[in-house]
């Protein structure tokens, strides 16, 4: 695991099959330039191979998440990078976190800090909160996810107005709209994530893992595709180990002890 640093601090809960990253930038509004997305990354490449983590939270502070990119980082940007760029490598790992990953957000999350966001599986945010997509009053787009993935979450018209207004919106609409699961009192958003976190280490690993892979299927393939890709799933999981531990605690009415296998 890497080790924490000033800009990132790392905590473990729940008998440390909870990770929890908190970004820590506070002078720079916890703005995710590409070293520090890629402390990110290499965190949470670390955390998919610990068989003892099983869940991972993703927080800022009470006023922040993260307000955007690091705005001295888009000056000097000229156009000249390839779209395989440590930035694009760097979002492309982050999305490809296999075990649930949930986000506790606070005041404001702003452009590459929503992109952030729509990463999670499950966003939790203080009712505080502002989310919002202002790169176009910058003289630019979102980068990672702003326009591709946010209409696949929220809708056509929603992305719109966010993308081109820039205008955050509030954390009810946010879940009205599907970029939510939960809005809950200013200052509870980290303590919830946490408890829904503590709740799902106690699951089954394999069939978490499995259920967050086919349930973003949804995004990328056709019906038919998913359902066969569903099913295969399914069918993987009746030889594994952690079934049989599942079905026999049930039996006796005892907890499950997860072995990962």
């Amino acid at each position: 695991m890497h080790e924490q640093t000033e800009r990132l601090l790392l905590e473990r809960h729940a008998e440390g099959a909870v990770l929890l990253l908190r970004l820590n930038i506070p002078e720079k509004l916890n703005a995710l330039a590409t070293p520090f997305l890629r402390e990110i990354a290499d965190v949470l490449v670390d955390a998919e191979g610990d068989e003892a983590i099983r869940v991972v939270v993703i927080t800022g502070s009470e006023k922040v998440f993260a307000a955007g990119a690091d705005i001295n980082e888009l000056y000097n940007s000229d156009g000249t990078e390839p779209i395989d760029s440590p930035r694009f490598n760097a979002w492309r790992d982050i999305r490809r976190f296999a075990k649930p990953l949930i986000a506790a957000i606070e005041g404001w999350c702003l452009g590459a800090g929503t992109e952030l966001l729509m990463c999670a599986d499950i966003a939790i945010a203080g009712d505080k909160a502002r989310i919002g997509l202002p790169e176009t009053n910058l003289g630019i787009i979102p980068g990672a996810g702003g326009t591709a993935i946010l209409p696949r979450l929220v809708g056509r018209a929603l992305a719109l107005q966010m993308v081109l207004t820039g205008e955050p919106i509030s954390p009810v609409d946010a879940k009205s709209a599907g970029l939510l699961a939960q809005v809950v009192t200013a200052g509870q958003a980290l303590p919830t994530a946490l408890d829904l976190a503590s709740r799902l280490s106690q699951r089954a690993p394999l069939a978490l893992v499995a259920a967050k892979a086919s349930i973003r299927d949804a995004q990328e393939l056709p019906l038919e595709q998913h359902m066969r890709a569903e099913r295969q799933r399914f069918i993987d999981l009746l030889a594994t180990a952690d079934k049989k531990e599942g079905i026999d605690a049930f039996r006796e009415k005892r907890e499950a002890v997860w072995r990962n296998r």
